[in-house]
């Protein structure tokens, strides 16, 4: 906390604000934690892999003993140079704005908010490295101007060292503010540490934030924008135990997870469920599915349209259903294919030949579509394709909903062969499968509905189920803003699954 008295953050006004400019340093700022270490252990799990991780970990005690008593400066180079060194600059820009705006803005402190939020011209003034808060700052906060560390790069990938002037941290702090604001005084200066009294004696007006571990974030309702796209392995915000937990899970999790793929994978679907239950994977059924359609007397088969968590989403629907349900997809990976339990079609994006495709294979028996990228992480609900709803009006809705405790099952950036294996790695995870009433015949095509008002009802159900939003956005928006593509998993011509029409 800064030495020099100055009146806490409570005690600013909010109030006719909308002309002044507002700079505020970050950790224990404009955020409620004071240590940047999870954000920088995600960027180097998430871009960097577990060893990566793992060297971060066997650094933070180095980078401690210089903080606390060389410098903060000096700690905060060895946190930079043990998470960047070596990487690609592109794979830092993509973990920044995919992963790390969910983390930092669940940590918005409430009171610096409320005044950051209420100026006209906003300005953070950060020791963190730019290439990691720029997109969070500016395009969930708002911020106008952002002034952090720069880190030296080389022919795409960063160097681990930091440009001149070096890290923000006091002097170097004011200096930055100097140059950005020329002979402008900012009106209001926000820190919380001994190093922020430079740049804040530069203010108008300067207020200290205390720390108070108790306060609550900023809730997700009060962003200017919602974060609506989130990706990354982590649940949850890997502090140093929760990263040292995570390394020494990881080997005892990937055999756990063999094992559940191999019980799911060998046995009978009959059995699947109670396997699942024995080996710490909860399944829970609600609803009423329907029964199993009788070929006999011309019956066609049902068209179970869910809601997308996982890769996994059709097998614990046929888990639930106690058979083998065939599966349509946009993308699988040849991984995938191999260990899935059951048959997994591929759409071949020729909207004639899809529908072709998919009517026969109704003839055939039930098939589940999951439209991939449907559901994210936040509540929200991604808009249907309409061309499920013309081929049948044997349309019955799923919700789907899973719960992890420690890793996503699912990726947008990375490869998505792992995304079995890291939900199976979860200690106990869970899938609650919701069987909702079928659509009544006079909302299906047949009765003279169109198939976007048919899939735009099924949005609609569904969320209504799960409390979610629905949204106008489709996959293909998901996986541009989060990976730069549209999430066609691209295999070489030479490798062709039997399972795949």
């Amino acid at each position: 906390m800064a030495k020099t008295t100055f009146p806490t953050v409570d005690k600013c006004t909010s109030i006719g604000r909308e002309q002044h400019a507002v700079v505020a340093d970050m950790d224990g700022t404009l955020l409620r934690g004071r240590s940047s270490f999870p954000y920088f252990a995600l960027v180097a799990f998430e871009a960097g892999g577990i060893l990566r991780l793992l060297f971060l970990l066997l650094a933070t005690p180095l980078a401690g003993l210089l903080y606390y008593f060389v410098s903060e400066s000096a700690g905060i180079q060895v946190l930079v140079f043990a998470t960047f060194s070596g990487m690609r600059v592109s794979d830092i820009e993509s973990v920044a704005r995919a992963v790390l705006p969910k983390f930092y803005s669940s940590d918005l402190h409430p009171e610096t908010w409320r005044v950051f939020s209420a100026c006209g011209k906003r300005c953070v003034l950060t020791a963190n490295p730019t290439i990691m808060v720029e997109a969070f700052l500016k395009d969930v906060l708002g911020a106008d101007m952002v002034l952090g560390t720069k880190i030296a790069t080389y022919k795409g990938r960063a160097t681990g060292l930091v440009c001149k002037p070096g890290v923000l941290v006091g002097k170097n702090k004011a200096d930055a503010l100097e140059k950005a604001f020329r002979e402008t005084q900012p009106d209001i200066g926000l820190g919380d540490r001994d190093t922020d009294t430079p740049f804040m004696s530069m203010c108008k007006e300067a207020f200290i934030v205390l720390p108070q571990p108790e306060v609550k974030p900023v809730t997700m309702d009060k962003l200017p924008i919602p974060i609506i796209f989130h990706d990354g392995r982590l649940v949850q915000k890997p502090t140093p135990l929760m990263a040292l937990l995570t390394i020494l899970w990881i080997p005892i999790g990937f055999l756990l997870a063999c094992l559940r793929i191999t019980a799911g994978a060998l046995l009978p679907m009959p059995l699947v469920y109670y396997a699942f239950m024995a080996l710490g994977v909860r399944v829970t059924i609600k609803g009423t599915p329907p029964p199993l359609a009788k070929k006999s007397i011309g019956q066609s088969g049902v068209l179970f349209i869910c809601s997308h968590r996982t890769l996994l989403d059709p097998i614990f629907l046929s888990t639930a259903l106690g058979r083998a349900i065939p599966a349509v997809t946009y993308s699988v990976s040849r991984l995938s294919e191999i260990i899935s339990p059951i048959k997994t079609i591929r759409l071949n994006r020729d909207r004639a030949r899809d529908a072709s495709m998919i009517k026969k294979l109704l003839e055939e028996g039930d098939l589940a579509i999951c439209p991939e990228g449907t559901t994210c992480r936040e509540p929200f609900l991604l808009r249907f394709s309409a061309l499920f709803a013309e081929l049948t009006d044997q349309l019955v809705p799923v919700a789907m909903v899973n719960q992890m405790s420690m890793f996503h099952g699912t990726t947008a950036r990375g490869w998505k062969g792992m995304d079995p294996f890291y939900f199976f790695m979860n200690p106990s995870p869970a899938y609650e499968v919701t069987f909702l009433n079928k659509l009544p015949l006079e909302i299906t095509c047949s009765s003279g509905k169109s198939s976007h008002e048919v899939a735009n009802y099924i949005q609609r159900v569904i969320a209504a189920s799960l409390s979610y939003e629905c949204t106008s956005f489709t996959r293909k928006d998901k996986y541009r803003a989060l990976a730069g593509n549209d999430g066609t998993v691209v295999e070489k011509p030479l490798l062709k699954a039997n399972k795949v029409i």
